[in-house]
């Protein structure tokens, strides 16, 4: 019986893999960690009951204790130990942000497996993490999507990788983008999604950090990482050979199908997803990504194209941006135009540290929080 711990339980990932495990009792919940979400984290500590559980706020965390009768841990420290626990066998690492990284590479050093959502994660610490590709598995659609076409297949004879963009909710909008509410921009087509990624695939800044991502978990050039839009989100990835024969792994737009795939991989079995109508699907169809209009996922090509310290501060700036926009104090617009900025200060500089990695992202922020600032 497996052990998990999953960082970022009330979370949109977090949810549905507990919902999972629902239909797959040999797994053992061994660990829940929550941001703010107490009275969720509350009930899912009832039914799964781990053997310790962290929240961010002391005051749960204390409320929890007494409750339960269990460990109930708070701050970031706390969740690098439940991650390395001895009786933990894997990790999901769904938690929102940079704050990902510290606990995904205390539990690669302790050897468990991760199954990572945390895209940041990878942006961040891409040359770090890798070092221990071996125990990574990806819950992002589009790389477990990559990750089941490039099973038993040898990756040099592919020519390059395509991500699938589902354009977000903008993407046949005829309005000024200047104008457009926190309610639009969260209102994705396809999928749900937190607050913050919810912006990010708006702005195609997803996109750009799955770029990334798929950089450092499959070794390709970012040259050789395609992006184009696909509305249905029924096409998850493609990969095209060397003789120009593309392979296109398909599926119902739902988290659980990748999630069931990282944690049971390299194993598939019953699902609790329905399968796809490919009759009742109908037509697929693709587009061209929108450059101009979507300035983010070229800021994010860009990044990862210098390394070093860009990719950090791309991620650390969308992050403070994006919050901005939520608690309107940017238009949708001005959320590249602060990564942007905070980029041009920041130079490409090789593998930093990750104590130079952490003084980077703080920077950044510091920098970023600082423009919207000057924009009241």
């Amino acid at each position: 019986m497996p052990n998990l711990v999953i960082l970022g339980s009330t979370g949109s990932i977090g949810t549905q893999t507990l919902d999972v495990i629902r239909h797959m009792p040999e797994f053992k919940v061994l660990g829940l960690s929550a941001g703010s979400n107490y009275e969720l984290l509350r009930k899912q500590i009832a039914e799964f009951k781990p053997k310790f559980a962290c929240i961010a706020s002391c005051a749960h965390a204390k409320a929890l204790r007494e409750e339960f009768s269990i460990p109930v841990f708070s701050g970031l420290a706390s969740m690098e130990e439940m991650a390395a626990d001895p009786a933990c066998d894997l990790v999901v690492v769904s938690l929102v942000g940079a704050m990902g990284l510290q606990p995904t590479l205390r539990a690669l050093e302790a050897g468990k497996r991760v199954a990572l959502a945390n895209k940041e994660t990878l942006v961040a610490g891409g040359h770090l993490v890798m070092k221990y590709r071996e125990q990574i598995v990806p819950i992002d659609s589009e790389h477990s999507a990559l990750w089941s076409l490039f099973s038993g297949r040898s990756r040099d004879k592919t020519e390059k990788i395509i991500l699938t963009a589902s354009g977000g909710p903008f993407r046949a909008y005829k309005g000024s983008l200047d104008e457009v509410t926190v309610e639009q921009a969260l209102a994705h087509p396809n999928w749900n999604m937190g607050g913050k990624i919810s912006i990010d695939s708006a702005t195609l800044m997803n996109k750009g950090l799955e770029v990334i991502e798929a950089h450092w978990l499959f070794d390709f050039s970012y040259s050789a990482i395609e992006v184009v839009v696909h509305p249905e989100s029924i096409v998850h990835s493609m990969i095209q050979l060397k003789d120009g024969t593309i392979l296109a792994q398909l599926g119902t737009a739902d988290m659980r199908l990748p999630i069931q795939y990282a944690l049971t991989y390299p194993e598939v079995g019953p699902s609790p997803v329905q399968p796809l109508d490919l009759v009742k699907t109908g037509t697929l169809s693709f587009e061209a990504v929108d450059w101009e209009r979507f300035p983010s996922l070229r800021l994010a090509y860009e990044a990862g194209e210098a390394g070093g310290e860009k990719p950090i501060a791309l991620n650390a700036a969308n992050e403070e941006a994006v919050a901005g926009f939520l608690a309107g104090k940017l238009k949708f617009t001005e959320i590249p135009q602060i990564v942007a900025e905070v980029l041009e200060t920041f130079q490409g500089k090789s593998f930093p540290a990750l104590e130079q990695i952490l003084a980077i992202d703080q920077e950044a922020r510091l920098k970023a929080r600082a423009l919207l600032e000057q924009r009241g």
